[in-house]
């Protein structure tokens, strides 16, 4: 597999981008987490409601509990203690809810913003250097395998611009066709540095 170019400017190039997007990666990254974090301390007061909640039913039961054990009295006043400690089972899970809402949030949030920009980083960056790496591999294997000149120039004339191809020879084509020996070197030449392969 070819990752970089022969080409010390391209090399440099492909190399600086790389390291600028895995930072740009980094930083989306440590944004979604910060901003998870900081929509998850809401979920705080679920928590303070959920704990409310267990103390107020924990507190009406024992007060049920020890009042029951009254002689007489005990079964008829423990009732509404029992009763009352169904209003922190409520609490409690209205603190959940708020808890679970809160999480679900900041997990949205968080993913939204980490995920959007380093999904366009990668749209951006990663595709291109995919398709380099693709290609400069495959060409570095055809060119090992006796890949000739001419085949070449023939990529270079369906891979590269009318604009560069102008450059070699104002009739690119007809030059190939002709077996031009001048502008099939220049075209299997530019079709190489296009993929980052230096000439032997």
């Amino acid at each position: 597999m070819k990752l970089y170019s022969d080409f010390a400017v391209q090399r440099a190039r492909q190399v600086t981008v790389d390291l600028i997007a895995l930072v740009l990666i980094a930083l989306s990254i440590t944004a979604g987490v910060t901003v998870f974090s900081a929509v998850d301390q809401l979920a705080q007061l679920g928590r303070q409601i959920q704990a409310t909640g267990v103390d107020f039913r924990t507190s009406m039961t024992d007060a049920g509990t020890r009042l029951g054990g009254v002689p007489f009295i005990g079964e008829g006043i423990s009732g509404p203690f029992t009763t009352a400690s169904s209003a922190g089972d409520t609490l409690t899970a209205v603190g959940q809810t708020q808890q679970d809402l809160v999480r679900q949030a900041a997990i949205a949030l968080g993913v939204g913003v980490a995920g959007l920009p380093i999904l366009i980083v990668l749209l951006v960056w990663l595709v291109p250097r995919l398709r380099f790496i693709s290609r400069a591999t495959r060409t570095r294997n055809l060119v090992r395998s006796g890949l000739t000149t001419d085949l070449l120039a023939l990529r270079a004339l369906t891979h590269q611009k009318v604009g560069v191809l102008a450059k070699v020879d104002p009739d690119a084509v007809s030059a190939w066709r002709r077996g031009d020996p001048v502008v099939m070197q220049r075209l299997a030449g530019l079709e190489l540095k296009s993929v980052g392969i230096r000439a032997r």
